[in-house]
């Protein structure tokens, strides 16, 4: 069995029961864009490995066997994304297809040098938390800009979307973890917003505010 191919559809599912209560075939067949019977092939493997429980028409539910192993994928793929960042100069939208790659190097020693030369970071360039050696992920308390009214004033934390294209959309608007952003004004029809950070002044989407996380 490809070890590979069973870290990606981990992943997949972790995340998955990480936002919702129900992980399904249909949702991580989505997510890796393969065929149902394909999903359904290899969740009967993960299950025979102890990673996930899985009863036919129930949602799955990921293992803590299964959980530490998903977890320890994306501490390697979430500090390589740092890496590339911190050391070698890439931009945010640049990192995720190559961390995708090395994401699946089997040496824990590579990574933990990692970790040591970045100074043991908590977040990745994108504001979501790296587990520890262990598996353990800490809790994010933050909320999206969409929640937020006029006159707040905030720091944008993180973003619950990573998209090449969202990225590039904030790269193109100045905007940067650690922004200090005020709110002047919410639109009551759509919601949109217009707020202000640094030198800028922008108009932001409803869409694009749901996806920023702020403290």
């Amino acid at each position: 069995m490809n070890s590979q191919s069973i870290e990606n559809y981990l992943k997949v599912i972790f995340n998955q029961a990480f936002t919702s209560d129900e992980v399904n075939t249909t949702g991580i067949a989505q997510a890796l864009e393969v065929s149902l019977p394909s999903v359904n092939s290899m969740v009967k493997k993960l299950a025979a490995m102890g990673l996930l429980e899985y009863e036919k028409y129930k949602p799955l539910k990921i293992t803590e066997k299964g959980r530490k192993m998903a977890a320890r994928i994306i501490r390697k793929h979430r500090l390589t994304e740092m890496y590339l960042v911190e050391k070698m100069g890439f931009g945010w939208e640049e990192v995720h297809d190559i961390a995708e790659q090395l994401e699946h190097i089997q040496s824990p020693a590579f990574f933990d040098r990692m970790d040591e030369l970045l100074g043991f970071p908590k977040r990745d360039p994108h504001g979501s938390p790296i587990p520890n050696k262990d598996g353990q992920i800490a809790a994010q308390e933050y909320r999206s800009l969409a929640d937020c009214r006029s006159g707040e004033r905030v720091e944008l934390k993180a973003l619950s979307h990573t998209s090449d294209e969202f990225l590039k959309y904030l790269n193109s608007k100045g905007l940067a973890l650690g922004a200090q952003v005020e709110i002047l004004e919410v639109e009551e029809f759509d919601k949109n917003m217009k707020v202000a950070y640094g030198d800028h002044r922008e108009v932001f989407s409803a869409l694009v505010c749901a996806k920023l996380l702020v403290s």
